[in-house]
């Protein structure tokens, strides 16, 4: 049961380390890249849907990207949809097409950006720190049910810290190095 819980924690905690690798692939480091546009969601006849699937995204060259909606009326919606997120980009509809021109990364931008890679840390730290809390939860519940002896308990919660332990520090060194490749000119 122990094994259980500790195990099932790991691979959370994994989990939410490979997601923030996913997340910190996002933010971009001045060149253009397909999959920076993944996670922006527009409203496709009342379904919130990610751009990929509602148009073909493809590089126009190293600092452009162009989108080209599938449904001729969506150029509008998917236009806004990425002004309005996160990313600082100011698309243009070129007829069928939105081309999506990177701007050069100013030292401001920069900031921001690294600012958005701290938040991401700090909102993958939060998560491993609730896997912690439930695991322990758990073994808490296992105690007071008396399937486990106290010292069983005790180590297992010990084990669980130094998990979470482990994967903090791995999520710190995603953050130091994504912090490094922005700063880079």
């Amino acid at each position: 049961m122990i094994a259980d819980v500790k195990k099932t924690a790991e691979q959370k905690m994994k989990k939410t380390v490979e997601t923030l690798k996913g997340d910190l692939a996002k933010v971009r480091t001045g060149r253009a890249h397909a999959g920076l546009l993944d996670h922006i969601v527009v409203d496709y006849y009342g379904t919130p849907t990610p751009i990929p699937q509602v148009a073909n995204v493809t590089l126009l060259d190293a600092r452009t990207i162009g989108v080209s909606p599938w449904d001729k009326k969506m150029s509008g919606a998917i236009e806004k949809a990425i002004r309005d997120s996160d990313l600082g980009l100011n698309p243009a509809s070129m007829g069928e097409t939105v081309r999506v021109p990177m701007p050069a990364l100013t030292e401001e931008r920069r900031k921001e950006l690294i600012k958005v890679v701290r938040h991401e840390g700090e909102n993958a730290r939060v998560a491993v720190r609730n896997v912690r809390r439930d695991a322990i939860h758990h073994l808490k519940d296992l105690l007071k049910q008396k399937k486990v002896a106290e010292d069983e308990e005790r180590r297992a919660q010990d084990d669980v810290q130094k998990l979470t332990d482990r994967h903090i520090a791995d999520i710190d060194k995603l953050l130091q190095q994504k912090e490094s490749d922005l700063m880079a000119i």
